[in-house]
């Protein structure tokens, strides 16, 4: 990955006009500014428009009629940066920002340094910047906090993707984009998960940082925190999160998780909870995941001046 390369970032957001506002900024005061900026607006809001291209920087505006939801937004994104002739792309939350001015040029320096593929700033909660935002793996063990991850500059084998990670055009030709059908939630396990096996050399720079919300809400601890699950409190989400991790541990490289989740899950909807019913709602998506039936919703779509109800194969119902 060359420092003097071509970078564009990609954000994605969707209604959150005074977060994007904030992320642009700090993405345009970085002392190594992006060549480019790519904005996917998964509501095609016309402040968020406004919003864009107030950016001082090289922008493109990507309006979607359709929410693409993260996997999809960053996709399209992705793809747009790539055809852009984008070196490296690096990629934004709208939640989130560059922790300080150096952000990006530290990636840069250390993915030259280190001879990184991709590489991933270390995301540190942004009411306590000393905590990580989300737990990072370290072999059998989980770093919560910035100290945890010692002295070495990078952690290699380990990345939080969607909030400021780095690409290179390389990595992105080897690993593909993100899977669009899971829409939120496992989306970017399932990239680390072909990262992983694709053989590129990834990494968390500990020097640079990014600020985000933390993300330990939806988490609910087992056996005194020995073991924990996801559970979102909405039941959308909530739907989605366990289908996409039966799809997750059906899949190469993640199969091995699936007995240790189901244990964790059966555990929590039935001992912790006593709740016989969610967990039965928690096998119904869990099995469909694992099945790959990313079942739409009945939709109607028109044709012509005449209306058809499409069913989950996707065949007009009569």
């Amino acid at each position: 990955m060359l420092v003097d390369g071509r970078v564009v970032c990609v954000v994605v957001t969707h209604r959150r006009v005074e977060l994007l506002r904030r992320c642009l900024e700090s993405v345009a005061a970085q002392h190594r500014p992006p060549d480019h900026v790519v904005v996917v607006d998964n509501a095609d809001d016309a402040e968020t428009r406004r919003v864009v291209e107030g950016s001082p920087l090289p922008h493109t505006y990507l309006p979607s009629r359709t929410n693409l939801g993260g996997a999809g937004g960053y996709a399209y994104g992705i793809l747009t940066a790539r055809a852009l002739g984008a070196d490296a792309v690096w990629l934004a939350d709208d939640d989130g920002r560059p922790g300080d001015p150096w952000t990006l040029g530290r990636l840069l320096t250390c993915a030259e340094s280190h001879q990184l593929d991709a590489v991933s700033p270390a995301v540190v909660d942004e009411t306590d910047p000393g905590r990580l935002a989300f737990p990072l793996r370290q072999g059998l063990r989980w770093a919560r906090r910035v100290d945890d991850l010692g002295r070495s500059a990078v952690v290699m084998g380990a990345a939080n993707l969607f909030n400021g990670a780095l690409f290179s055009a390389a990595a992105l030709d080897a690993v593909g984009v993100p899977d669009p059908r899971l829409f939120i939630r496992g989306d970017e396990v399932e990239l680390h998960r072909r990262m992983r096996r694709s053989g590129i050399r990834f990494a968390t720079c500990v020097a640079a940082t990014y600020e985000h919300p933390q993300g330990r809400d939806d988490w609910r601890p087992l056996w005194g925190g020995r073991a924990h699950v996801l559970v979102p409190q909405d039941p959308a989400k909530r739907e989605l999160t366990y289908r996409n991790l039966g799809y997750l541990t059906a899949q190469p490289g993640l199969r091995w998780r699936a007995a240790p989740d189901a244990v964790r899950y059966v555990w929590f909807h039935l001992v912790t909870q006593g709740d016989p019913g969610a967990l039965a709602a928690w096998w119904r998506s869990w099995s469909a995941g694992r099945h790959e039936r990313f079942r739409p919703p009945r939709r109607t779509l028109p044709l012509g001046d005449k209306r058809t109800q499409l069913d989950h194969t996707g065949v007009a119902g009569r």
